[in-house]
């Protein structure tokens, strides 16, 4: 098996819901407590191996591209006024993988975004990561689906567990569970009624996928919204080969929506070692 290098981080959305905020930043680079959140889905794919980074963007995403690369008037400037803890940091993102840049030039969904990377994948396995599903764990969202795809050969979904009030927010899995605990999924729904829901297990924004994805991406037709649908080409590819389900273990955040994001802020910076103190004091002092 050729080892796990490529991901795709589909980056082109406009960000409405965090205007105006998002309206001359990216919404991938608003930070979470100290770095963007873009970034912190960069170190995940790198903590399982895969440095090979492919970025689907759009209009008004060039921030994501300077933020990955290399600034020399920044870092000599840092340099020379001795903040060399900032400057190992600047320094240690512009050089932390190869990022390829994409362009979608239509908003035709997921699938097509994940589509438009198809000549930089070629007939490899590869991963899929929405940076705004901000999962925290001391071992990787995208490691504990790398295991399993090293472990069976075959595509691999992350899975969350929501309450039945939620599920029409998702796409929900049908699944079948083995002995020892694997799930394997025979069917999926983009965003069921809850009546209508097979499960209450939902797809989370984590894949790894085998080179058959692409292929089927290219044939599927528009479905919900007239948009190219990564549930649908999923749905597909499970009726001709496995694909497994892993429940994702960790702190997630759905950092997409601004309550999600606020609540990441304030979880994670309370748990952050320069400014965690810092900030328990300052919201008892406010509360």
């Amino acid at each position: 098996m050729r080892p796990l290098r490529k991901i795709i981080f589909p980056a082109a959305g406009m960000g409405t819901r965090f205007l105006p905020a998002t309206k001359a930043s990216p919404k991938e680079m608003l930070t979470i407590v100290d770095k963007p959140l873009i970034q912190y889905g960069v170190e995940e794919a790198l903590a399982a191996g895969m440095d090979q980074i492919i970025m689907i963007t759009g209009r008004g995403k060039r921030a994501i591209e300077d933020h990955f690369d290399i600034s020399t008037e920044l870092e000599a400037n840092l340099k020379s006024a001795g903040k060399s803890k900032l400057y190992k940091e600047v320094s240690r993102v512009a050089r932390m993988a190869e990022v390829i840049y994409v362009r979608q030039k239509e908003a035709l969904g997921l699938g097509h975004a994940v589509l438009c990377a198809r000549h930089w994948i070629g007939d490899e396995a590869f991963g899929v990561s929405l940076a705004d599903e901000l999962i925290i764990n001391d071992k990787p969202a995208m490691q504990q689906l790398a295991e399993v795809y090293q472990r069976t050969g075959h595509s691999v979904i992350g899975l969350i567990q929501v309450p039945a009030d939620q599920v029409s927010k998702y796409g929900i899995v049908a699944y079948q569970a083995d002995d020892g605990g694997l799930l394997t999924l025979t069917d999926m729904v983009e965003k069921p009624a809850v009546e209508d829901a097979p499960s209450r297990m939902a797809i989370v924004g984590r894949y790894i996928f085998t080179p058959r994805l692409m292929e089927i991406l290219r044939d599927v037709q528009p479905g919900a919204g007239g948009e190219i649908q990564l549930t649908d080409a999923i749905a597909l590819l499970a009726k001709e080969e496995p694909v497994h389900g892993v429940l994702l273990e960790g702190q997630r955040f759905d950092a997409g929506h601004p309550e999600g994001f606020l609540v990441a802020n304030t979880l994670l910076g309370l748990q952050h070692k320069e400014y965690g103190e810092a900030l328990r004091k300052a919201l008892k002092a406010h509360l």
